[in-house]
């Protein structure tokens, strides 16, 4: 069982490292990061979504946002589609496709930040909110693992983990979400004294 424990982090940590040696991803970040903060500054919000462990991801990310992460500071904008009477109700009369493309329709604005997560780039629902949000006039973020599937090269800001696991995938997004909130703070607001246990 402990070889099983620790082949899991030993993957976990090469997967992060082969992330992070690509400068490139973090450039990207920094750029989506100063995006999302130009946006908030343009009184415009920030809408998430994703399938199963994705939405979960997408759910945290928009209550950092809309709660608070390292500082009280004032809310910011952001809806994770995840109400279950929304999906529930479009899955129905519509198919299962478009339960992200019929909120994104609902909520989004011209100059908001419209950001999709699929591990495997081939979400059709995510592809079609992500279409939708363009033809909004949003700017568009896709989170994908692996090749980046249909997504890939679609959208204005895109960050790929080349992981063929989903949960190696997951748990780079959730890292990526946690530090672009970091980033907004840290754009928007002053940031706390450093926590001394990790300096």
């Amino acid at each position: 069982m402990q070889d099983l424990i620790k082949k899991a982090f030993t993957a976990a940590e090469m997967e992060l490292g082969r992330f992070c040696k690509d400068e490139q991803n973090l450039q990207v970040i920094e750029e989506i990061g100063l995006r999302i903060a130009q946006t908030y500054r343009e009184l415009g919000k920030v809408i998430i979504f994703g399938n199963g462990g994705s939405m979960c991801d997408a759910m945290h990310f928009a209550e950092e946002l809309t709660g608070r992460f390292y500082k009280d500071r004032e809310p910011l904008a952001a809806i994770a589609i995840s109400d279950p009477s929304h999906i529930s109700c479009v899955a129905n009369d519509y198919g299962f496709e478009e339960i992200f493309s019929r909120a994104v329709r609902a909520h989004a604005r011209s100059g908001d930040v419209v950001i999709g997560l699929s591990t495997s780039g081939n979400s059709p629902n995510v592809i079609l909110a992500l279409e939708m949000a363009q033809k909004q006039g949003c700017f568009t973020v896709a989170l994908l693992g692996g090749s980046g599937g249909k997504i890939a090269g679609t959208t204005d800001y895109e960050l790929i983990v080349p992981a063929q696991r989903s949960d190696r995938v997951q748990e780079i997004h959730t890292m990526i979400l946690h530090i672009l909130v970091e980033l907004i703070e840290k754009e928007l607001f002053e940031l706390p004294e450093p926590n001394p246990i990790y300096s």
